[in-house]
């Protein structure tokens, strides 16, 4: 395999790297690479296409919060031709290091004054949400760059637990669009469970909303309030589908993947499985030697 095929392979196995675990995984394909500088070259945009696609967290300098790295965060004009990323909540934008996970070079950024109001009232009411429903949440609000009067909403939480062999993540991104009164987003779930074993569940749940006559964007806070409502009633639901679908999985599903009873219809007496054995042997051993 030449270098390029096995840069491919490297990037191919980032992309689809459970949550928490990257680093895992790109100290795993350096055996695979077998060239540092190959290595972090050839899979750099790997891995600045995952961070954004997994809303990777970072923290601002300057700050005592985290932001979402994200294609919402990210800053088309750059002046200084570095690619930079935005927090709204600081109005500062910064450099991302995909392969380190900090930012620097922070930038202060002055906000668009006909989208900020509206903008700011979401994030107040995401953060309070997430305060509520999201240990250790990180969210971010942006004013949408080829849209007027639409909003980003996104939120991550991560939980990872390598002692107990599991991880796991949660997503959503919504777009509010006051113009035509909907919300469009998802939610997307992801848990790595490995404990002598490798079992992965990876969801998404796609949300639609029509935005009630009542909200109105001149009246920021209570918009924000009520929209903030209607998410945590579509991602409360969402919950409440994944946890009937496990154990409706427990019941149904993984019962059915193996036998009830092994082929002898009979329960095995497991006080005799010794017996079993030693009963295996002496009935080989006739076979070889002979009977007395």
């Amino acid at each position: 395999m030449d270098p390029h095929e096995r840069i491919q392979a490297a990037s191919g196995f980032l992309l689809q790297a459970p949550p928490g675990e990257i680093n895992d995984v790109l100290n795993d394909v350096r055996n695979i690479i077998s060239d540092d500088d190959l290595l972090q070259e050839g899979v750099l945009p790997a891995l600045r296409e995952y961070n954004l696609a997994q809303f990777m967290t970072v923290d601002v300098p300057g700050t005592d919060h985290q932001s979402i790295v994200s294609e919402a965060a990210r800053v088309p004009d750059a002046s200084d031709e570095k690619e930079r990323f935005l927090d709204p909540r600081s109005r500062t934008s910064f450099v991302f290091d995909h392969l380190s996970l900090e930012a620097s070079e922070p930038r202060e950024e002055d906000p668009d004054p006909e989208t900020e109001p509206i903008r700011a009232a979401l994030e107040a009411s995401t953060l309070t949400y997430m305060t509520s429903h999201f240990h250790q949440g990180v969210a971010s609000v942006f004013a949408a760059r080829d849209a007027t009067e639409e909003y980003i909403i996104q939120v991550v939480a991560n939980k990872y637990n390598p002692t107990n062999f599991w991880s796991g993540r949660w997503r959503s991104e919504y777009h509010v669009n006051f113009r035509d009164s909907t919300i469009t987003g998802k939610i997307l779930a992801n848990v790595h469970y490995y404990e002598q074993g490798n079992v992965q569940l990876a969801t998404t749940f796609d949300v639609e909303i029509k935005l009630p006559a009542a909200i109105q964007a001149s009246n920021p806070p209570a918009a924000a309030s009520k929209i903030l409502a209607l998410l945590e009633d579509e991602e409360g639901k969402y919950q409440t589908s994944l946890n009937e679908t496990y154990h409706e999985m427990g019941e149904k599903t993984f019962k059915g993947l193996r036998r009830a009873l092994p082929l002898t219809r009979q329960k095995i007496d497991w006080d005799k499985v010794l017996g079993y054995k030693l009963g295996a042997e002496l009935s080989s051993s006739k076979g070889v030697f002979g009977s007395s």
